[in-house]
């Protein structure tokens, strides 16, 4: 399943990667919140904490968000 989710969330970044880069990872981030289930992120982010190989920029700066407390 790990690289269907990569796959999916390179899609995802590199439709969003002609915006600028702030902007793009924070629309990343909101379609993988919005739109993948809790497991999808949870294995997208062990993947990122094994390396992320593959995983396009956007996509790495998208999990890095989610992570993140808001406020």
């Amino acid at each position: 399943m790990v690289p269907d989710l990569i796959r999916m969330a390179n899609q995802i970044a590199a439709n969003f990667a002609h915006h600028p880069a702030e902007q793009a990872a924070g629309e990343v981030a909101n379609h993988l919140q919005s739109f993948w289930t809790m497991t999808m992120r949870g294995e997208l982010e062990a993947w990122v904490d094994e390396g992320g190989e593959e995983l396009h920029p956007l996509a790495l700066e998208a999990v890095g968000r989610l992570r993140r407390p808001t406020d």
